[in-house]
């Protein structure tokens, strides 16, 4: 079980990571779409990014996992919240919804 929760928190934080800094021509889009400025874009970059570090600092120390679970998983929500107003295709909403699962995952073996 141990495993599992170490691929998770990586596999949450590298996906993160990723859209953040290889895929931010896509972030710009999405927040341009949902009628988002700069400023909260800027905002959710810097939380997830700090988040996603937390989440790979509890691979060594399993107490920075929960509230950095939770907060990303907040942050999924939101991004379900705005797919669903901007009327997105399911496909679009599904990274996050994976994501979001894989936080509630990692918050439940945190408790």
């Amino acid at each position: 079980m141990e495993n599992l929760i170490i691929i998770v928190q990586l596999a949450v934080a590298l996906s993160v990571a990723f859209v953040w800094i290889f895929r931010f021509h896509n972030v710009e889009k999405e927040f341009n779409q949902f009628g988002l400025p700069v400023t909260v874009r800027s905002f959710v970059g810097a939380a997830k990014t700090a988040l996603a570090t937390l989440l790979l600092v509890g691979i060594w120390y399993p107490e920075f996992v929960m509230i950095p679970a939770a907060l990303m998983g907040f942050f999924m929500v939101s991004a379900q919240y705005f797919h669903f107003k901007a009327k997105n295709p399911f496909q679009q909403r599904l990274p996050s919804l994976i994501l979001l699962l894989l936080c509630l995952f990692l918050v439940g073996t945190a408790l």
